[in-house]
This record gives structure tokens, sequence and C-alpha cells, in this order.
């Protein structure tokens, strides 16, 4: 299974988004995400984040926190493991990412954009601040999400 890392930082009711549009081998080409990458060597998940942070953002996180792990089932790409976190406090100065164009986006407008299914299900997780850690399991045929499960339970397709 594939390590990898994503991080949504959040400001004044935003998060800073990534619309992946400038690799065209990409599984997420197209699509809005939080930042983040694949594990390397002996990285522990929060190491890659905040490499991957760095890396995309030009922004060192100061405080974040680890909100949940997702695996990625998929019949056309490689199986995946998760760590999803949140970030309110980092310093530096934002810089432009060689893997799509940054934008801070208000929550509200976030389902409007084109969003992995999946990801609108942990999105709507991150954004109760009250919502323990979480394992939720999406199973994808193709780009069309055909299995959700939270903490083991089985939940209805939207």
């Amino acid at each position: 299974m594939k390590q990898t890392t994503l991080c949504y930082l959040e400001r004044d009711n935003q998060y800073l988004m990534l619309h992946r549009i400038k690799k065209e081998q990409d599984a997420s080409h197209g699509k809005w995400i939080g930042v983040g990458g694949k594990c390397e060597g002996d990285e522990s998940p929060d190491e890659c984040m905040l490499r991957e942070v760095k890396e995309e953002t030009g922004l060192q996180i100061l405080r974040w926190q680890y909100r949940g792990i997702v695996t990625f089932v998929s019949d056309i790409w490689p199986c995946e493991y998760m760590h999803l976190f949140t970030a309110t406090e980092w310093t530096g100065t934002q810089t432009d990412c060689n893997e799509g164009q940054l934008a801070w986006v208000d929550k509200q407008r976030l389902f409007d954009l084109n969003l992995w299914e999946g990801d609108k299900i942990f999105l709507r997780l991150l954004m109760n601040p009250n919502q323990p850690f979480f394992s939720l399991k999406l199973v994808y045929q193709g780009d069309s999400l055909v299995q959700i499960k939270l903490d083991g339970v089985s939940l209805p397709l939207r």
C-alpha cells in the first residue's frame, strides 16, 4: 500500500486548496485537493506532511492535528493509505506550486469545486470540530465511488 498525506490549512473559514492542473499523468488531474504527497523512506506521516506542505506552498507548519486515515481502494489506481491533517498555524510566505494552482477557498464554496466524491465525505468530517479521529474506507471503480465505510460501518452512497 502506498502511504500518503493530505493537509488542509485553515484560516478565516477557508481552506488552502490545490487545483491539480500541471501534471497530465495525475490521478487527480483537474480536481481540487488539499496539499500533500507520498511518504518517503523512513518518514512518519507527520514528517511527510510537514515536508510536502513546505515543498508545495513555501509554508512551515507550526500547529497541526492528525484527523484521520483514509483507505483508498481502486480498480485502476494503486491502493493507498492517506493520513489526513488540518493545520491552523504556520510561518513563511506562500509560493507557487509546481503541481497546480493554490487558492484559499471559503468552506461553504468547497462543494462547488471539482472534488472527488470521497473527498466530500472527509471534508464534512474535517469541518466538524468535535469529530474524533476517524478511519474512512473509500472504494472506487474508475472515477465512481462504489463503497464507503466510516469506522467500519458501511454508509449509503449519495
